[in-house]
């Protein structure tokens, strides 16, 4: 069991008029086996959030404390904290020109595992992987996210996701830009990347058409900087019904 343990942080960003206040003291708790969605507005914070908890350089931690069984992840560089077993599925994947996904991907696996995979294991691991996720074969031997489609890229991501096996998974808006079976098959990774390795999920999201797939065990309101509701998944519904209002100006 591990447990990502987010205690009134508070997180600025610097622009051209100074510092500005994006999360203004977030409590949340993930343990292995649960997923917790994050529900909010535009402008909200909710990818503050997460970047901030993977250690971008653009956000300065202003106050309170993240650790990961214990341990404070505020205090890891952004490779220690892969290596303790957080993982960030960006909404924006980035590309990597010049380096293979095969490439890439054995890398990380023997960064995280402290020693190069098995060659022919590790090539029954991603072709399993890549055919799980109706991934081309060819994939492989591209440039990481080069040329991509948005839902190529997601879907690599997830591919990640089920190869590394880490113990928490962020999921910056993995939804975005997504057709049907798109999401489908990446909510469909998740879900078996989290009944392998037990992991504990934190899902940022604007809309209920993921949970539908990735059936969340709370539901928490993001607005203004911070939780401002929680409860179950009726909590989504809820949302969209009614959507935000409420909360703007909370």
């Amino acid at each position: 069991m591990s447990t990502l343990e987010i205690r009134n942080l508070q997180v600025s960003v610097n622009t051209e008029t100074g510092a500005v206040e994006i999360l203004k003291g977030v409590d949340l708790t993930i343990k292995s086996g649960e997923t917790h969605a994050i529900m909010g507005p535009n402008g909200s914070g909710k990818s503050t959030l997460a970047y901030s908890i993977a250690g971008h350089p653009k956000y300065t931690i202003t106050g309170g404390s993240v650790t990961l069984d214990g341990a404070d992840v505020l205090d890891m560089s952004v490779d220690e904290r892969a290596k303790a077993g957080l993982f960030l599925a960006m909404q924006y994947p980035v590309e990597v020109p010049g380096v293979s996904v095969s490439n890439f991907l054995r890398t990380a696996a023997t960064a995280l595992r402290g020693e190069a995979p098995k060659l022919r294991t590790w090539v029954t691991e991603v072709k399993d992987a890549m055919d799980a996720l109706s991934i081309d074969p060819s994939f492989a031997q591209r440039n990481v996210n080069e040329g991509f489609s948005g839902g190529e890229k997601k879907r690599h991501e997830i591919m990640q996701l089920e190869l590394l096996k880490p113990k928490i998974a962020i999921l910056d808006e993995t939804d975005s830009g997504l057709d049907v079976d798109a999401l489908r098959i990446v909510s469909e990774g998740v879900n078996r990347a989290k009944d392998a390795n037990n992991l504990g999920v934190l899902l940022i999201t604007h809309y209920t058409r993921i949970l539908r797939y990735i059936k969340p065990d709370f539901v928490h309101v993001f607005a203004n900087g911070k939780v401002v509701e929680a409860g179950g998944p009726e909590l989504a519904d809820k949302l969209e019904a009614q959507g935000y209002a409420e909360y703007v100006g909370s």
